[in-house]
């Protein structure tokens, strides 16, 4: 079988809902991993031989393929193909872990892999209408994710408190992470303009003969929905997102933000790797995807970790680590009692509910960070998981070469 390495890793910024990238084209945004990539590994993008890219919500000005378009927007020309896939909340993990598959295979050599979601110019649940009566044949009702959250935080017995603990040192870890220039090298800067007031044209004595909104560039260079002064006191204010008050303990505050951005990777063999001048960042050890429970819907993180562990032949012990998409707080905070794996470990440089949640964006950004943190730190091995939609879970192991 043959190794499937990260060659590079790189990620937008991610811009707050109704915020900087507001007036730029999904397809525009998904190409900008693209363009990084190609500039900072110069390589001629012929030798890609496919794009995979996650998307949620693939209608709109997401829909016709956006991961065909991505390439073409990017000025890769009309030979390199691509393919958008959804699984929901994990597509963006399961974009590379198909890709890892290809090269392990022997199928493909280089391939690129990763993510987008412009969820302000094609909101949340707005490409479906829900389930056929036959789905009530096998499942008791439906339910949805924020719905999901507060039956685990029921069935763990988590607090409000304890939640919004967890997300107060998401915030924090963030801040710090990003003050320390830890996110320099996976950030790019984005170009892009914002529709202004409509100005009036005509001609010098005065007359208007019609009118255009005026465009004003900008450079996105930080993420936009972090707070890393929140506190404690601050999160308490806030009002319940999916239940009455008293009824439930997950509010905007211990929640993913809702964002615009995309990622992407590029993966290769280890021979490609070699044969292009490539200086590897990590090989991609294993990869899982499981089904549970469609009612709670999110515990997928715990029998996917399971699960890739078993596959790697890997112990809890042997992962430096983690990266556990936080989703909801309570997503996490039962996984971590599941595991036992320490907080230290996990989510390190801040997770979604400081930066944010671009669904198809998320997965390979997840793993953007972990390759870059193993190579900041020099450790060896880390996991990434995700839950998603209807009860699945997803899993990859990488390790630092």
């Amino acid at each position: 079988m043959h190794e499937a390495v990260i060659v590079d890793a790189v990620r937008t910024p991610f811009a707050k809902r109704d915020g900087s990238f507001r007036d730029t084209h999904p397809q525009d945004l998904a190409a900008k991993p693209l363009e990084a990539l190609e500039e900072r590994n110069k390589f001629d993008p012929e030798v890609v031989e496919d794009v995979i890219y996650g998307c949620v919500t693939p209608i709109g000005e997401q829909g016709a393929n956006i991961g065909r378009l991505a390439p073409m927007v990017a000025g890769w020309g009309d030979g390199v193909p691509g393919v958008q896939l959804n699984r929901m909340c994990g597509s963006g993990q399961q974009a590379v872990n198909f890709a890892a598959a290809n090269v392990m295979a022997g199928q493909h050599d280089v391939l690129v892999a990763g993510g987008v979601e412009h969820m302000t110019r094609e909101p949340m649940g707005s490409d479906g209408d829900g389930v056929t009566d036959t789905y009530f044949e096998y499942f008791d009702e439906v339910t949805h994710q924020g719905e999901g959250a507060e039956r685990i935080a029921e069935n763990y017995g988590f607090s409000r408190e304890e939640l919004d603990e967890l997300a107060v040192d998401s915030q924090r870890r963030w801040g710090e992470a990003w003050d320390a220039g830890y996110y320099d090298d996976q950030v790019v800067p984005v170009e892009t303009a914002l529709d202004g007031e409509e100005s009036e044209s005509g001609s010098d004595s005065g007359s208007r003969t019609g009118s255009e909104p005026t465009r004003e560039t900008i450079t996105v260079e930080q993420d936009e929905h972090p707070r890393p002064e929140t506190d404690l006191e601050t999160l308490a204010g806030l009002p319940l997102a999916f239940r009455e008050e008293g009824n439930g303990v997950h509010h905007p505050g211990n929640s993913s933000g809702i964002v615009d951005g995309s990622s992407a990777i590029l993966i290769a063999s280890r021979e490609a790797a070699e044969e292009h001048g490539w200086e590897p960042m990590a090989r991609i050890v294993q990869t899982e995807v499981v089904g549970v429970d469609p009612i709670t819907m999110l515990t997928g993180p715990i029998p996917a970790t399971e699960g890739v562990l078993e596959k790697a032949d890997m112990e809890l012990e042997e992962i430096d680590l983690f990266e556990v998409n936080e989703a909801f707080a309570s997503v996490v905070a039962a996984w971590l009692e599941e595991t036992g794996v320490s907080w230290e470990q996990v989510n390190v440089n801040g997770g979604a509910i400081a930066h944010g949640h671009p669904l198809g964006g998320t997965g390979a950004m997840l793993l953007t960070k972990l390759a870059h943190e193993l190579e900041r730190t020099g450790k060896d091995t880390a996991l990434s998981t995700m839950c998603i939609g209807f009860g699945q879970g997803v899993a990859t192991i990488i390790e630092r070469v």
